[in-house]
């Protein structure tokens, strides 16, 4: 019983960590682009991480809070793309199994695996998610969403591939290799 209560504390501090994470750097460290309403982040990389080390449920709601907040800086919530942004967390998450960063195996494999599914939770979220429910909520015009979608989901697949990949690797070098470990005299 304790067990659970250690992991469910955790993934509570994980999703307020990354939350919070995600709005600073989406509030402050966005940087403009061409098309109109979208901008190039790198909160996405930050929430990527997170979700490969914690999880689909602490990816999924670390987006969604994360992006809430940072939408609620500017005035009023897009449910559209926040929306989609928890469901990139959630698609990331789930390479959680599959990507051993806790003893430092990060190797060409993981960050294969890490940046395949990125690209494909970008492509969902900016690609299908943001634009579909732009036209169920807000009755948007279909060149300008798939304009916005198109260019959110490169720019954020290849600010979180870079971006990313090095917080995993880093955070990988971090921890401690059991095969490494030797019994003192």
């Amino acid at each position: 019983m304790e067990r659970k209560n250690q992991l469910s504390i955790k993934s509570i501090v994980a999703i307020g960590i990354g939350a919070a994470l995600f709005f600073v750097l989406g509030r402050f460290v966005a940087i403009p682009s061409p098309v109109p309403n979208t901008t190039i982040n790198i909160q996405y990389a930050i929430l990527a991480v997170f979700a490969v080390i914690y999880g689909p449920f602490v990816g999924c709601l670390a987006g969604f809070i994360g992006h809430t907040l940072v939408d609620l800086s500017w005035g009023s919530p897009w449910w559209s793309w926040i929306i989609a942004s928890a469901v990139f967390g959630l698609i990331i998450g789930f390479s959680k199994r599959m990507i051993d960063k806790r003893e430092g195996k990060i190797g060409k494999r993981e960050i294969l695996l890490f940046n395949v599914f990125q690209v494909v939770g970008h492509a969902i979220a900016w690609g299908l998610v943001a634009p579909t429910l732009d036209i169920l909520i807000y009755n948007e015009p279909l060149s300008k969403l798939y304009a916005q979608g198109a260019f959110a989901g490169i720019s954020n697949a290849i600010s979180t591939g870079i971006v990313g990949t090095l917080i995993l690797v880093g955070y990988a070098n971090t921890r401690t290799n059991a095969r490494n470990l030797q019994k003192e005299d």
